[in-house]
Formats: C-alpha cells, sequence, structure tokens
C-alpha cells in the first residue's frame, strides 16, 4: 500500500512502559532499602528480547527465553496483537546443600514471570498460526489476514 496505516493499541504501551519504570524504581531506589535482592528478582515481570519480521503474508516472531520449559510457556493470539507469558522457577536446593546454610554470594539469573505483548499492523489468522521452541528461542510464524486494497475515491457532496 502506498500509505500504510498502523493500528497501535496505546494501553499496550503505556502499560509496558509503566511496568518498566516501576522495575527500574523498584530495583534501583526502593528494592534495595528495604527487601532482599533475590525475592524482588523472583517478583519482577521480565521483558523477553524479541526480532519481529514480517513478509507480504505472514509474521515470523522469535523470542528469547533461556532456561524456560516449554510446558511453562503461554501464546494468546487475538485479531492483532500477541501476548507471550513464560515462567521459570528457582531451583530447589539438594537436601546436602540446604543444610550449610547456603547463601548467595552473586546471583544474576532470573526467576519469575517473563511477559511481552506484541501489536501487528494487520489482522492476523489465529488458526493458522504456528510454535516451535528449540534451544531457548520460542520461534512463532503468523499468517496475515489477506486485507482488500481499494483505490482511493473522491465522494461527491450531496
Amino acid at each position: 500500500m502506498k500509505h500504510d496505516l498502523i493500528l497501535r493499541e496505546p494501553d499496550l504501551y503505556f502499560d509496558s512502559i509503566h511496568n518498566e519504570l516501576n522495575n527500574f524504581l523498584r530495583d534501583t531506589i526502593v528494592g534495595p532499602m528495604f527487601s532482599n535482592p533475590l525475592s524482588m528478582k523472583k517478583n519482577s515481570v521480565w521483558r523477553p528480547a524479541i526480532e519481529v519480521k514480517q513478509t507480504k503474508t505472514a509474521y515470523k516472531v522469535k523470542v528469547q527465553l533461556p532456561g524456560v520449559k516449554k510446558d511453562d510457556i503461554e501464546i494468546d493470539l487475538d485479531n492483532d496483537f500477541m501476548t507471550i507469558t513464560a515462567k521459570i522457577e528457582e531451583e530447589k536446593e539438594q537436601k546436602e546443600e540446604a543444610e550449610e546454610n547456603l547463601r548467595y554470594h552473586t546471583c544474576e539469573f532470573r526467576y519469575g514471570k517473563y511477559q511481552r505483548t506484541i501489536s501487528f499492523d494487520q489482522p492476523i489468522k489465529v488458526g493458522e498460526s504456528k510454535a516451535e521452541y528449540k534451544n531457548g528461542v520460542l520461534t512463532i510464524r503468523i499468517p496475515k489476514q489477506q486485507v482488500e486494497e481499494t483505490k482511493a475515491k473522491r465522494l461527491e457532496i450531496e
């Protein structure tokens, strides 16, 4: 199309920005003063890295979810957006290590909930979409619905 119009859901973007700002403030200012940093990380909602490509007929979305089990991933598709939710739990320590009063020296692993919402500029075919998870990367192929192109027309006023 000569002039594509991209429809967006502003609430999704503002919610995302709001969540990111809350996470930043909690992690840098409020959290260190009042709580255990490890428990803060467990309660955070993380945004996984994504890559979105498109052709004339489909979208291809890749999401990095290292360490997440396939059964812990949910993909919700709607007419023009997709939400990916995943959860990664902290591994339970073996009894021998727990008895030694084991404490963390450094923990950079991300535990908790991952969530990302992606909006598309064209309606999608929900029923024909396919997902594959391999080596920590979720790949989703989503066909586009065909939208009729119409020629511009001048409307006469009656």
